[in-house]
């Protein structure tokens, strides 16, 4: 079968799938805004952006005519893959940059399947449940209303969808969500292993490794969504109860999700200059972003994990750390609650408690009991449920493949 992946940040999620369908025999392409994408079996094709949204265009409509420009740079660019000869049994596409848009339009015969990671809602997701950093406006129903005709567009013409988690696919409208099949992009617990021999240099000069009071906190960009407010919050009075321990922040100074300071460079200085003051900043490392190597190291090192999230896409990372049986402190937020029960694959404490956060990374501390108890079903769950090659990527590709068999 034909098979042509779409997705601006080419492989993102299809990282797994699209090679392996290609290692099954499958003709495997893929397009992105990329210059070059080098993966087994898969051949890529890059698609150029000429213009640029207008500085004029209505607030509610900027993030949609975004999506309607790359939908007519992808559209341009399949329509030379067409005049090649290529005609594709399946697409498979994330449509969150709106690049599959017009897909249809080129090949209406294919089928289109997306992969659902999260349907906008003013209730019940992240819209509304920090007022402290993202006040209430009148305009949210609005806004998010606009954000959503990217979606509403796609489930028109999509055949079927995949989404990593049920509470994900649960964002999505009952009319769109009998369309998707829940199946993890998967985690390699082979090589997501404990170690007990781990060391780490610490900015090239301190040295930690497993058995060192070092806790643990890891977010792609240092923000709200993913509670760095939070976790920063709770540092002075967990420091004091620990002298001990040391904490390590992995994540860079951008933003991935939600809005930048409105009067701040980024919202690490903001919530690192609240709290400065009373803390011992020789033991707060802020290491920046790190390679997956080393990134895995220290989570074999971690004595305690915490992850934080509001109702929102769950982080490969807290799977990541399961699997490396690490000892987890966590939000008791929805998408959490699918991987971590409370006091059995970790704790759980609700998302703005910060006594609550110090009292459980405290007796976790203190009780290496609790910590292999809690580490050892953290491990079992993460293989059980999200290994790659037993569980997720066969689940993957007997979707992938009846979507392009045309059996749907």
């Amino acid at each position: 079968m034909h098979i042509l992946f779409i997705h601006q940040n080419f492989p993102g999620q299809f990282k797994h799938l699209a090679p392996a369908l290609a290692r099954r025999g499958h003709t495997v392409r893929a397009m992105s805004v990329k210059d070059q994408v080098s993966l087994p079996g898969v051949v890529h094709t890059r698609y150029a952006i000429d213009k640029a949204p207008s500085k004029t265009t209505h607030p509610w409509l900027r993030d949609m005519e975004a999506k309607m420009v790359r939908g007519e740079a992808v559209f341009a660019a399949a329509l030379q893959l067409k005049s090649g000869g290529f005609e594709p049994d399946a697409v498979i596409a994330h449509p969150g940059w709106g690049e599959s848009l017009f897909i249809k339009n080129v090949w209406p015969k294919a089928k289109l399947g997306l992969y659902a990671e999260f349907f906008y809602r003013l209730e019940g997701v992240d819209v509304g449940f920090d007022p402290e950093i993202y006040p209430s406006h009148r305009d949210d129903a609005c806004r998010i209303q606009g954000k959503n005709i990217n979606n509403l567009m796609h489930f028109e013409h999509a055949d079927a969808a995949l989404s990593p988690t049920r509470w994900q696919a649960s964002t999505f409208p009952d009319s769109f969500r009998q369309r998707i099949t829940v199946a993890h992009d998967g985690i390699d617990t082979t090589m997501l292993a404990p170690n007990p021999s781990a060391f780490a240099l610490i900015n090239q000069s301190l040295k930690i490794q497993a058995g060192d009071e070092i806790i643990t906190f890891v977010n792609r960009n240092l923000e709200p969504y993913r509670g760095y407010h939070v976790f920063m919050r709770a540092l002075p009075a967990l420091l004091r109860a620990r002298p001990k321990a040391r904490i390590v922040i992995v994540g860079a100074d951008g933003v991935s999700y939600g809005a930048a300071p409105p009067h701040a460079k980024n919202w690490k200085q903001v919530f690192l200059e609240e709290v400065r003051s009373e803390l011992d900043m020789s033991r707060v490392h802020f290491v920046g972003t790190l390679g997956y190597k080393d990134f895995v190291t220290l989570l074999q090192i971690s004595m305690v994990h915490v992850y934080l999230t509001y109702p929102f896409v769950l982080s490969w990372s807290l799977l990541e750390a399961m699997s490396i049986g690490c000892a987890i402190v966590a939000s008791d937020t929805a998408p959490v609650r699918e991987a971590i029960s409370h006091d059995q694959t970790g704790r759980l404490v609700p998302f703005f408690n910060v006594a609550g956060f110090v009292r459980e990374i405290v007796q976790l501390i203190e009780s290496p009991q609790d910590r292999k108890r809690l580490g050892a079903a953290a491990r079992a769950f993460a293989a059980k449920n999200y290994d790659l090659n037993a569980v997720c990527l066969p689940q993957q590709l007997a979707w992938a493949e009846k979507l392009a068999g045309h059996s749907l």
